[in-house]
């Protein structure tokens, strides 16, 4: 959190302006409750089947987040674990969120996942589509589009990823000048643990830090 801090304040911003996306990706279920008890409070899982279990075994401690990527077919399952779906990245998605929201009498607040450098390997909306997608996606009932979120290239250099950031931060005042009803651009959910602290120099409000917390992976 001190890293948050300095970096924050280096912006000129507030420090509680950033929400910290521990990511658990392969921590077992009392990794976890340490983390929680050291202070985290929101939890960000890459996969479904995974949160489940986790959830089922420690329930409603933290605010768990859907961080990867999502199958249209899971959307069922996701409405019912998830406060915020970080990874919605089509039309027929956001529709299934929708109507699987609905049958949960829920409404499901989502981030739109943007391809930031248009790489084949990751999914999201591209650059150029991200306002049409806002526009068409925020007529869907029972979801509520709460900003963006991106993965930029994997680079080595932190400040070589600063031009996605800060493009992205662009795209979303960009989105917020349409004015579409029932869409927010509050949220900008960029930066891991690599390149966090530029990230949030460039406006991120959510980063996902996870090796930074509790080293490689397995």
């Amino acid at each position: 959190m001190k890293r948050i801090t300095s970096a924050a304040k280096r912006s000129g911003r507030e420090p509680s302006s950033v929400k910290l996306v521990v990511v658990t990706k392969t921590v077992d279920v009392e990794g976890i409750r340490r983390a929680i008890s050291a202070g985290a409070a929101i939890v960000g899982e890459n996969r479904v089947q995974e949160a489940k279990e986790k959830i089922e075994k420690l329930g409603a401690i933290a605010d768990w987040h859907l961080i990867g990527h999502l199958q249209t077919n899971k959307a069922k399952y996701a409405v019912r674990l998830f406060s915020v779906i970080h990874s919605v990245d089509s039309l027929e998605l956001a529709r299934e969120l929708g109507k699987q929201a609905m049958k949960f009498g829920k409404i499901q607040d989502v981030l739109i996942e943007v391809s930031i450098a248009g790489e084949a390997s990751k999914a999201g909306v591209a650059v150029q589509e991200v306002v049409t997608f806002a526009r068409e996606a925020a007529t869907i009932k029972n979801i509520s589009i709460k900003g963006l979120m991106t993965i930029p290239p994997f680079l080595n250099d932190p400040e070589a990823v600063r031009p996605y950031f800060r493009l992205l931060r662009e795209l979303s005042v960009s989105v917020e000048r349409e004015n579409i009803p029932g869409l927010s651009m509050r949220e900008l959910s960029m930066g891991m643990s690599g390149d966090f602290e530029v990230a949030i120099e460039e406006g991120a409000t959510m980063v996902r830090v996870g090796t930074a917390i509790f080293g490689d992976r397995k």
